[in-house]
């Protein structure tokens, strides 16, 4: 079934803080959880916390990025994500885990969790490519993941995921469907890979 992507609709709210002149806001949009895992993966009895991923300046923003040369780094006009992207994709992964109901738990780092496991993870490539002449751009995401295990900090295991997705045509609301996509994709596999990676149903010391 195809993923709706669901622009936030906050005209009314946003208008009141709009400076005469200014414009009207930029369209914001956001993207969608995993719901979808294999039927195999394992139910594990340990917590986890997902940080915020690390992102660079050019992507640790609201706004929409896009890259018209391997060189250079721009931005979609009047289209913004509902949260900087690095926040965005933490809350996602957030809700991927979730839908795995195969977790005891999974939090932000904010909360008082005691975790048994952390998720780091950087946001590497999260950005519309315009690679050939002529076609929609394509969205590119990678994502660099690593699994500390709790109290030691030790890493348990790292993971690497790229996905590139065409978008169908050049419009904003194609292009944002191939992030969700591509980011899709990319949240399944690591998902996938993090439950698996300890090689454990049971907490760390409770062997």
């Amino acid at each position: 079934m195809k993923k709706l992507i669901l622009p936030a609709a906050l005209a009314v709210a946003l208008g009141a803080c709009t400076l005469p002149g200014a414009g009207d806001p930029p369209q914001l949009y956001t993207l969608t959880p995993k719901s979808t895992f294999e039927a195999a993966l394992p139910t594990v009895e340990w917590q986890l916390v997902v940080e915020r991923p690390i992102a660079s300046a050019g992507l640790n923003t609201q706004r929409i990025a896009v890259q018209r040369t391997p060189v250079t780094l721009d931005y979609f006009a009047r289209a913004n994500w509902t949260d900087q992207a690095p926040a965005l994709v933490q809350t996602l992964l957030i809700e991927s885990f979730e839908n795995t109901k195969k977790i005891r738990a999974v939090s932000r780092e904010s909360t008082q969790l005691r975790a048994d496991y952390i998720l780091q993870a950087d946001l590497r490539e999260f950005q519309a490519e315009y690679d050939s002449p002529g076609k929609p751009p394509q969205v590119r995401v990678r994502i660099n993941s690593k699994l500390i295990r709790m109290p030691d900090r030790l890493i348990v295991d790292s993971s690497t995921v790229e996905r590139a997705v065409r978008s169908e045509r050049h419009d904003i609301e194609s292009v944002v469907l191939a992030f969700d996509e591509a980011l899709g994709k990319v949240m399944k596999q690591t998902v996938e890979w993090a439950l698996a990676a300890p090689r454990t149903t049971t907490r760390p010391g409770r062997n």
